[in-house]
């Protein structure tokens, strides 16, 4: 995920620090031993009310997160293990201020962990990828694999016969699927639905689709393909492969939550068979993508690879 703190948290950090301390000198102190350049502070108009003190502080930080990333999230961090509230609870209405602040550091703390988890969830997910890229470079099998479904696939492009190329399609992506352990199953027909295959990821079903058109796919061929993917059982998901691309509108009106299938182009097949990426790889990081923002369709170009 994420090189930088979410607006959410940057929100709950400033809310945090004005809580923790009442006193401008404390609150001094405390971001003088969490900065690894405190100077940072001497540029600051520490005449002004605290709370905007605060809130320079902290976008001065977030504007430059290649510079200030590692301060932003010692900060937090310090924040987040503030435990002893007696300096507040000493204050007038100290009870109210001590509590005010313990339910603020609370907050930044829920927030701060998620994005913990989030970014070696990321971090775990990008060291398995160059794993598996670096296994698929070393082995000349895969590689020669990948050149002769690289061949049958260009082969293809000039086919005239478009009944004859989406079935060739099909048995390429099975073959495809197959070599990288997927457990593929072949195109079949159930009660009046044409499925054109199937296979295995991570524990999880995936029924797929492939169409190879002029024409953009829109919504009304993903709507078709998410229902039938719907009456399977709920732990089914689905693949759309268009070789061609997806229009926004089809895109858009299944980017939301609830949504069970995931789109695959051209693109994201040549970079398969040109080693940029491994095909196991590149449907995890569709799913995840999916899952974290509700967006089915992930362009490899745009794969933080």
């Amino acid at each position: 995920m994420a090189k930088k703190l979410s607006p959410a948290a940057v929100i709950a950090l400033k809310e945090a620090l004005c809580a923790a301390y009442w006193y401008k000198d404390d609150l001094r102190a405390f971001l003088h031993q969490c900065l690894s350049n405190p100077a940072v502070l001497a540029t600051l108009n520490w005449s002004s009310h605290k709370r905007q003190i605060v809130s320079d502080l902290v976008d001065y930080l977030t504007k430059n997160p290649a510079k200030y990333l590692d301060d932003l999230e010692r900060l937090c961090f310090e924040t987040c293990n503030i435990s002893s509230f007696r300096h507040l609870e000493q204050l007038e209405d100290g009870a109210k201020k001590a509590n005010r602040a313990r339910t603020a550091i609370a907050h930044l703390k829920s927030l701060v962990e998620s994005h913990e988890s989030a970014k070696k969830e990321n971090e775990d997910l990008l060291r398995r990828q160059k794993k598996a890229a670096d296994k698929l470079r070393a082995n000349a099998a895969m590689r020669n694999k990948l050149d002769e479904l690289r061949v049958r696939y260009t082969s293809l492009v000039t086919c005239s016969e478009v009944q004859a190329r989406g079935f060739e399609l099909e048995k390429l992506m099975y073959d495809m699927f197959n070599l990288f352990d997927l457990d593929p199953k072949s195109s079949f027909r159930k009660k009046g639905e044409q499925i054109d295959g199937a296979f295995t990821l991570e524990g999880t079903d995936y029924l797929f689709e492939a169409r190879w058109q002029q024409d953009l796919v829109g919504a009304e061929a993903l709507d078709a393909f998410s229902s039938k993917v719907k009456r399977k059982l709920e732990n089914t998901l689905g693949v759309f492969l268009s070789i061609n691309g997806f229009s926004s509108d089809g895109v858009s009106a299944h980017t939301s939550g609830g949504a069970v299938i995931i789109l695959v182009d051209g693109q994201d097949l040549m970079a398969v068979f040109d080693q940029r990426i491994d095909l196991v790889s590149l449907l995890v990081r569709k799913k995840r993508h999916a899952a974290q923002t509700g967006n089915i369709y992930l362009r490899f170009q745009d794969i933080d690879t």
